[in-house]
């Protein structure tokens, strides 16, 4: 829990910085979101619900200097055996806040802090964490994101062995095909305590008004299983639609 202090002081200066460089005019301020239902919830080559469906929303407000300030919510189906029980919980909570910097206008650079809480379980610890990641974009187009978990929990095969410092890093790729058609592809390492994995995936987007349709093919190395005990790793297709408002 150590690694999380400092963290959590990086975390307060971004909240200085945001309130600092946020407009003061409420009619600078917009509000959107993003509701959203995936055949298979996949974050970073992980099955979030081993599997199965899920519904998901995205809300947040952006001021027109670019801070951002959201919060996202997932169904979950974190449940796994450990002997004669079974841990897990319903729902992912995600509140996160950053700032995007328009360096030119080819690049951007976008500096956001997230929490991760699991709620609606029957699990006998808690799996929260802490991210601060840093993206850098081309067009947004190409996006690489490097990111620093502080408290990441760790396990072995189902045996949880504690926190520890974790780092991610991906590269993202939207690009136009026909019309409102988007070839879309990424590559990640997710590493943590010495031991790591990769993942990836390559699919389709296509854009309608105000919806959005996604089909890709997802991989993740078979050694996640063994950090990651409540999701699924491997290879497997995932689709889904969103609507924006």
């Amino acid at each position: 829990m150590g690694p999380s202090v400092p963290f959590r002081i990086a975390v307060v200066c971004l909240l200085i910085a945001a309130g600092l460089l946020a407009p003061r005019a409420a009619d600078a301020i917009t509000f959107d979101g993003d509701l959203t239902v995936t055949s298979d919830y996949v974050f970073r080559g992980i099955s979030e619900t081993g599997g199965r469906p899920a519904a998901q929303a995205d809300l947040h407000l952006t001021t027109a200097d670019g801070t951002f300030l959201g919060v996202f919510v997932s169904s979950l189906n974190h449940v796994w055996h450990r002997g004669y029980d079974s841990f897990g919980w319903n729902l992912e909570l995600e509140e996160y806040l950053g700032h995007r910097f328009d360096l030119s206008q080819s690049w951007s650079t976008t500096v956001t802090a997230v929490n991760y809480s699991y709620q609606d379980g029957n699990a006998p610890f808690n799996n929260d964490y802490q991210e601060l990641s840093v993206a850098v974009s081309y067009l947004d187009s190409w996006t690489l994101t490097v990111a620093a978990i502080p408290n990441a929990v760790r396990y072995q095969w189902g045996n949880r062995l504690g926190r520890y410092l974790a780092y991610t890093g991906d590269l993202a790729a939207q690009l136009p095909l026909i019309g409102r058609l988007f070839l879309t592809a990424g590559a990640g390492y997710y590493t943590s305590d010495s031991t790591g994995y990769a993942y990836g995936n390559a699919g389709l987007a296509f854009e309608f008004k105000s919806l959005r349709l996604d089909a890709g093919y997802y991989v993740a190395q078979d050694r996640a299983q063994a950090l990651f005990p409540y999701g699924r790793a491997g290879s497997r297709f995932a689709g889904s639609v969103s609507w924006h408002f």
